[in-house]
């Protein structure tokens, strides 16, 4: 078997690990008819969704030649590393973790560290740019889903609001 195309059949991959994964996740739920879906069908359904689209793009990178085979270039170890980072700091920032005694410092706060530390995968960013955005995103963050949507979760920290 030769590949054709290393990056579309490694992402091909990636969306069938995925794919099956949320299917798999999805089984722990109720997940109910088509026409009286439980909380467990949307994830079902995504997953196997995106297992097809995997297995379809890995299928092309067997069938298909490319010009130049499309190789895999090197890692981007900075933008991975601060786009992970941003994820695990906006999650524990939001709800806080008990067992460590870290307190949750909200919505707006963690919208605010996201964007700043995800902004640093990109070379060259710039501070007052990014305060832009994440003011933009906080506010956009609190219209949607605190007040128009009414979700039940922390706005600001802890210790300003007991």
């Amino acid at each position: 078997m030769h590949i054709k195309s290393q990056q579309d059949f490694y992402s091909g991959l990636m969306f069938v690990g995925a794919g099956v994964a949320f299917a798999w996740g999805a089984t722990n739920y109720n997940v109910g008819t088509g026409a009286r879906m439980g909380p467990g069908y949307f994830p079902l359904m995504l997953g196997v969704l995106m297992a097809l689209v995997g297995a379809v793009i890995t299928f092309k990178a067997l069938v298909i030649e490319t010009k130049d085979g499309d190789k895999i270039g090197k890692w981007a170890w900075r933008p991975l590393f601060y786009i992970i980072a941003a994820n695990v700091v906006f999650g524990v920032l939001l709800a806080g973790l008990r067992n460590f005694n870290v307190p949750a410092f909200g919505l707006i706060v963690a919208i605010y560290a996201l964007t700043f530390i995800a902004s640093m995968a990109q070379a060259g960013w710039k501070f007052k740019t990014t305060l832009l955005l994440a003011t933009a995103l906080a506010v956009g963050s609190y219209l949607v889903f605190v007040m128009a949507l009414a979700l039940q979760f922390p706005v600001w920290p802890e210790f300003i609001t007991g």
